[in-house]
């Protein structure tokens, strides 16, 4: 373990860049910029999707939210990537990302539903510059879904998962998203996920939605960076404490409008950074958040379970 007594709060942020994806909620986004002030990045990206063509009421919610880029009080470059039309959600964000990235080689991306707590810029900092030209880390993120199980005696580990609710990544590292998903047919017909997720009920979790996005039936860039980091043998840092809370769910929310076991989920200072020794993946930790957050919907209950055994049982005297 290496510790590192600067505190996250004080490291230097002279060289922060900040991806701000916001919409059509102009107190979700007034919120989340007051945290981004805090920690007063270098340079700002504030990103806004137009308004859909069928929502007439979105336009002026659009506007207002696009008028509190004119609030930004500290100094720092601020950059306004503003979509005319709506481009929805996986071609808004990634195109941003793609293009803040042409301008710095790095970036902090956060959403205007999400809460940090102040330590989770110095935290994304700190690890930005240490793991900047580690290749098997590709990205950064801010959540902890371990519903307050430790992990590890260390500040983060590292896990398998690219958890996107506060989240952080290099140009080195993104220069691997295909939204397309272009290769996944090969990917699929080869087997090669099986290895990724040996897991019976985690591989047919990921594999449809891989097909649904592929087919069109799932507007998301999450899953395919997830894809891009699998095929890169790529680990994310990970926080052993939960940095960023999202707030996100209601009516006015665009992908998170039923609540879920992780939406709203307290946050907690990192405090003193200590950093692991070795770069390898939890595996408890990601079997955990499987079972929690993933697959665990596929997953049958004791008593269905109880009957499958039954049921092969019967089959097998028959």
């Amino acid at each position: 373990m290496v510790l590192n007594r600067l505190l996250c709060t004080d490291a230097l942020m002279n060289d922060l860049a900040v991806v701000f994806l916001t919409f059509n909620r102009p107190d979700s986004a007034a919120r989340a910029l007051r945290h981004i002030r805090l920690a007063q990045p270098e340079h700002l990206f504030f990103v806004s999707d137009g308004a859909r063509d069928d929502r007439p009421d979105e336009e002026s919610l659009v506007r207002e939210t696009r008028a509190l880029v004119d609030t930004v009080d500290w100094p720092c470059r601020v950059h306004r990537i503003f979509a005319q039309q709506n481009m929805g959600c996986a071609q808004r964000v990634s195109s941003a990302v793609t293009k803040a990235l042409e301008t710095v080689d790095r970036v902090v991306v956060l959403e205007d539903d999400c809460v940090p707590d102040p330590t989770f810029f110095g935290y994304c900092q700190t690890l930005l510059d240490r793991y900047a030209d580690d290749q098997r880390v590709m990205s950064i993120t801010g959540n902890n879904f371990q519903l307050g199980r430790s992990r590890t005696e260390c500040s983060y580990y590292f896990s398998k998962y690219a958890h996107c609710w506060g989240w952080a990544t290099w140009r080195r590292a993104w220069q691997h998203f295909d939204l397309s998903l272009s290769r996944w047919p090969d990917i699929r017909d080869s087997g090669q996920l099986a290895a990724i997720c040996p897991d019976p009920y985690e591989l047919e979790y990921w594999t449809d939605n891989f097909d649904r996005v592929f087919a069109g039936q799932i507007n998301s860039w999450a899953f395919p960076w997830n894809l891009a980091c699998w095929l890169n043998h790529g680990l994310v840092a990970t926080p052993n404490v939960n940095l960023v809370s999202n707030v996100g769910c209601g009516d006015d929310a665009t992908h998170t409008r039923k609540r879920t076991s992780v939406i709203g989920l307290p946050t907690q200072a990192l405090g003193s950074m200590r950093h692991p020794e070795r770069v390898m993946q939890n595996v408890a930790a990601d079997r955990f958040v499987d079972h929690w957050v993933f697959s665990g919907i596929h997953r049958p209950g004791p008593l269905k379970r109880l009957r499958r055994r039954l049921g092969i049982t019967r089959r097998r005297a028959a």
